[in-house]
């Protein structure tokens, strides 16, 4: 049925008025455009910045700077450890935007999400949620990779040192990070568990290499501290979300394992993190204090496999791992600063 015209902007002559009739206006359909704020919002959702867990790789390499030596962050380190954070949040902005795209055409983001939408909170998936399209995610992740390449080319032309280890990582970075859920399917290899680490490490360990050309031996044991949070949190996600992975095929351990066998793993996991950071003080790598300043986050680990494994509540145990993470950032500055304060 065709809408009348409002009569303040036309004009019906009446019959015999001296004048043919004038037809009202043609309706014009009107399609509601999202707000340009709405639309941010989705892809910042989309890009998953909310989770800060690798990006506080650049707090813990900062912090494990010496204070003499000139290798401090400076006029050159500054610009480089810049350019490294905005690699860093496109590369990872891909990733996560690709993942989305394959879970919505799979269907394993409908499963996982579907029965738990009040607890993982749907709006952190814009396409499920409908306020993106597929091909707005697509045209995203291309073009945060090309930003992403763009800043690491500009950290390692700006970097202080360039050691080829260092170099290498940050290129083998820059090719894998993007390719969890697309291109290669990493993630549906059965390298998972490793991905989410080697993540980590990669974030910390060829940036410190960038700043000072080299690196130490508590370097590399904090990077591999570091990257045990991702993965230690991620494994009870993947707890979670057996029954969707399956259907795609997407062999994590938790797929692959039994229930006791996939415990065990998260058990053996979290118990490696505490003797890493045990044996770092035997051997004098690291101050023998250092598991007392770290005692929070072994704390934390207990607490998460307590609620998460024994008494099955797997997504409070993953929101504790979260918080552990953030919990061995913050001890693991503080023990870096303590240190430089006391050499």
């Amino acid at each position: 049925m065709k809408p009348s015209a409002p009569t303040s902007a036309v004009a019906v002559a009446e019959p015999g008025a001296g004048h043919a009739p004038v037809d009202p206006p043609p309706a014009v359909a009107f399609h509601p455009v999202r707000p340009p704020r709405t639309r941010l919002a989705a892809y910042l959702r989309l890009a998953k910045l909310g989770m800060v867990d690798y990006y506080l790789s650049l707090v813990v390499v900062v912090s494990l700077l010496p204070p003499s030596g000139g290798r401090m962050p400076d006029a050159t380190s500054w610009p480089t450890l810049a350019a490294f954070l905005l690699g860093e949040l496109c590369l990872v902005g891909a990733a996560v935007a690709y993942d989305d795209v394959t879970g919505y055409r799979d269907g394993s983001d409908a499963a996982n999400y579907g029965t738990d939408a009040a607890v993982r909170r749907l709006a952190r998936k814009p396409l499920l949620a409908g306020t993106l399209t597929e091909a707005d995610a697509l045209r995203f992740a291309r073009a945060a990779i090309a930003v992403g390449v763009l800043c690491w080319t500009a950290a390692l032309a700006l970097a202080p040192h360039r050691p080829p280890w260092a170099v290498l990582g940050v290129v083998a970075a820059a090719l894998l990070v993007p390719q969890y859920s697309w291109g290669l399917r990493l993630g549906y290899h059965g390298l998972q568990e490793v991905f989410l680490a080697a993540v980590g490490w990669a974030f910390v360990l060829p940036l410190y290499g960038l700043l000072t050309g080299q690196v130490t031996a508590l370097a590399a044991v904090e990077g591999f501290l570091f990257g045990l949070g991702p993965l230690l949190f991620g494994v009870y996600s993947n707890t979670n979300d057996i029954a969707g992975d399956r259907a795609v095929g997407r062999p994590t351990a938790a797929c692959l394992l039994s229930r006791r066998g996939n415990a065990v793993l998260i058990g053996a996991l979290s118990a490696l993190e505490t003797a890493v950071i045990v044996t770092a003080a035997v051997l004098g790598i690291a101050p023998w204090w250092f598991p007392l300043a770290l005692l929070p986050v072994t704390a934390a680990r207990t607490a998460q496999f307590t609620v998460g494994m024994v008494r099955g509540d797997v997504l409070r145990g993953r929101l504790i791992g979260i918080r552990a993470h953030r919990v061995l950032v913050v001890a693991l500055v503080a023990a870096n600063v303590l240190c430089a304060a006391t050499a």
